[in-house]
């Protein structure tokens, strides 16, 4: 756990560097609960982060896949809408009060509508004219990135409404912050965009030019497996990177937060829990 080893360090730095504020083993308890993937032992469900790689990259595959109909994409599309829903609202941050039927409702809605500009946007790039292939082959993928940023900040819009919780270092809630969750939204979809955008553009770009090739004159099926291998192989690199972008447990200065949180405390820092 990259969080684990970060707050080490800082742990063996405060040793050597006295001013560095450390969070302490309260906060990093605190921050699991409210995180599952920041659990020391992490059960393995269909929404823990091991799963993120198997489940979507199909769902990725088949959503950039050329078709003549809208009827082909709908399955993919709505596949892979339902999913990021899902992994968004288990892994979100859950600080703040919600009831389960509002989970139930919040989801049921993010996935039609994130489902329906997706599509929109595909039937709209299949009646345009567009006549530069590269342009119309790497289009979908943008239209993929967009749809998986506007799911986060849809599934987890809770977070900057009722806030979450800011706490200081020994683990103590100051109180419940929007700023911070518009921060640990912003921040999470930003991830996102670089995990799905990557791994949906580059091979894209890769099949455009093995098209050219001698190779793919010979054997046009090989596009499809080299295809779904270089999805999973950028996805599989992606998936560390993007989601190490942002720390896990995140300070914030207090200044930045609501007049409220800074009256209620004289600590010139505070931590929140991102999310995933």
């Amino acid at each position: 756990m990259h969080i684990v080893v970060f707050i080490k360090k800082i742990r063996r730095m405060s040793k050597k560097y006295p001013l560095i504020s450390v969070p302490s083993r309260r906060l990093e308890k605190r921050c699991g609960e409210g995180c599952p993937l920041l659990a020391s032992l992490q059960p393995l469900t269909p929404f823990s982060l091991p799963a993120l790689l198997p489940f979507t990259a199909p769902m990725v595959f088949l959503s950039l896949v050329p078709v003549k109909s809208l009827k082909s994409i709908v399955l993919p599309q709505l596949s892979f809408c339902t999913y990021s829903t899902a992994f968004n609202v288990v892994n979100g941050n859950a600080s703040y009060n919600r009831r389960p039927y509002e989970s139930i409702l919040l989801g049921t809605g993010v996935i039609a509508s994130t489902a329906f500009f997706g599509l929109f946007l595909r039937l709209l790039l299949m009646k345009s004219a567009v006549k530069n292939v590269f342009l119309r082959e790497t289009l979908p993928a943008a239209i993929l990135t967009q749809v998986s940023a506007m799911n986060v900040a849809a599934s987890r819009s809770f977070e900057p409404i009722r806030g979450i919780e800011v706490m200081d270092k020994e683990g103590n809630v100051v109180g419940y912050s929007r700023k911070a969750g518009t921060k640990a939204v912003s921040d999470t979809a930003t991830s996102r965009v670089v995990l799905f955008g990557t791994s949906a553009f580059i091979p894209e770009v890769f099949s455009h030019f093995f098209k050219k090739t001698p190779l793919f004159v010979r054997y046009p099926q090989s596009l499809w497996t080299l295809k779904l291998s270089c999805t999973i192989l950028v996805m599989g690199l992606m998936v560390p990177v993007s989601f190490s972008m942002f720390p896990q447990i995140q300070r914030i200065q207090c200044s930045k937060l609501e007049q409220e949180i800074q009256s209620a405390t004289e600590e010139t820092e505070l931590f929140y829990n991102r999310g995933v």
